[in-house]
């Protein structure tokens, strides 16, 4: 009779002991689960849009992906010889929206600039970067603040000083190595671009260096002229 007594009382708390175990593991993985969507919500989401700093690392992969196919295709056209002519396309999603520039970039009135030119002896490339309408934002090419992209090209001249080369002119003040420099450019509001640039290069010789954005048919025009 005592044994049945001992064996109903050890059931019992064997019963109490793995239903505390069962309400502590789900305790444990609802908090963990809470957890978990709040980290997602404030990673990558905040009110249905990307984050500041998801938004920061798109908005720099899509300058080097544009500052890239500049580059390669004037490349391409210099290579060739006069002439030749080439033509790249370039897909754009957060450089054509004002509002994830200026909230991933804290800019007010963004505009894309573009430029091309030395960057601290490695040779001539394409500079993008993301100024203000007023033209006062500074681009830094390194360190934590560093918010502009460069890609070399094998065009070996430097159009950051020279006005007229640029179709409608505007300027950028570059830091390189910790010194400002002011370059000559090319902008182009957000909300004059279509998801997919047009890039057309082409050298003619009875031409000088031009850089346009053609805002009706959306695709920018480089002509270079090495002798020119």
């Amino acid at each position: 009779m005592i044994d049945l007594i001992t064996l109903g009382v050890s059931e019992m708390t064997r019963r109490r002991v793995k239903g505390q175990i069962s309400l502590e593991f789900l305790l444990i993985f609802g908090l963990l689960t809470i957890l978990l969507l709040y980290s997602i919500r404030n990673t990558s989401f905040s009110e249905g849009s990307p984050s500041v700093e998801n938004l920061r690392i798109q908005i720099a992969l899509e300058e080097k992906s544009l500052a890239n196919a500049i580059s390669n295709t004037i490349s391409q056209v210099y290579a060739q010889g006069p002439g030749s002519k080439a033509t790249t396309y370039v897909a754009l999603t957060y450089l054509r929206n004002p509002s994830y520039l200026e909230k991933g970039l804290d800019v007010t009135d963004p505009q894309i600039f573009i430029t091309y030119g030395p960057l601290g002896g490695r040779g001539d490339g394409t500079y993008v970067g993301i100024i203000n309408g007023t033209g006062t934002a500074i681009l830094y090419t390194e360190g934590d603040d560093k918010n502009v992209v460069w890609s070399m090209g094998i065009y070996s001249r430097d159009l950051s000083t020279n006005t007229s080369v640029w179709g409608v002119p505007s300027e950028a003040k570059i830091v390189i190595g910790g010194v400002p420099f002011v370059f000559k450019g090319l902008s182009i509001s957000p909300d004059q671009l279509n998801s997919t640039l047009k890039i057309v290069v082409e050298w003619n010789p009875d031409r000088g260096d031009s850089w346009f954005y053609n805002t009706t048919a959306k695709e920018l025009r480089i002509n270079i002229n090495p002798g020119g």
